[in-house]
């Protein structure tokens, strides 16, 4: 079942297939327009306005905090009803090196806060935040996916593997297109990859 869009496309596979081309275009256009650096970092409305740039041509939810509660596997994320305080507290979480990064990174994941779309959108605000407080970048092409999964799932208990992973990764091309088109091309896989794919709890 495809989630509803204004495309009002009935099919998951075709839908993904023109949620990647447009969300992508939209990510080059954000990327080249500059319009991200003007946005603070680590913030949910950074997160909430990068989120409405990559997807708003196709759900009518994009850039909103979800209503509906979801699942990956046996995790659910944070509950619906209680998103807006949680996400309040996650944007307070200090910021000021590598390590409060990630784990603010993981709270966030936690939290999901949109009903689709999320890898993609916090993987360019984490990217934004990196390139703020430390002039660095993740370069996505060299994170190995299965083991970003094993550590993103692992990550709400303990978080040592997945600050591993992302910090041999850190570049210091934070101004490279193809760096940054990276980390879409990355958290696109991670989302429709079957094991990896969220849920709508009912």
């Amino acid at each position: 079942m495809a989630l509803d869009n204004k495309f009002n496309i009935e099919d998951a596979a075709e839908l993904a297939r023109v949620e990647e081309k447009i969300s992508k275009q939209n990510a080059i256009k954000l990327f080249t327009s500059g319009r991200l650096e003007k946005f603070p970092a680590g913030k949910f409305s950074t997160l909430a306005e990068i989120h409405r740039a990559l997807f708003g041509e196709i759900y009518d939810f994009a850039g909103k905090i979800r209503t509906v509660n979801l699942a990956k596997g046996h995790f659910r994320f944070a509950a619906a009803l209680y998103l807006v305080e949680a996400v309040a507290q996650i944007e307070n979480m200090p910021q000021n090196n590598f390590s409060a990064i990630i784990e603010k990174y993981v709270e966030m994941n936690v939290a999901h806060p949109f009903r689709e779309g999320n890898g993609r959108s916090m993987r360019l605000w984490l990217d934004h935040i990196l390139k703020t407080e430390l002039s660095r970048v993740v370069d996505w092409s060299r994170v190995d996916k299965a083991e970003y999964l094993s550590a993103m799932e692992l990550s709400p208990i303990h978080d040592d593997k997945i600050k591993k992973i992302l910090s041999v990764a850190l570049t210091d091309k934070i101004d490279d297109r193809e760096i940054f088109m990276k980390g879409l091309d990355a958290s696109y896989f991670y989302e429709n990859y079957f094991v990896y794919r969220t849920h709508e709890l009912l």
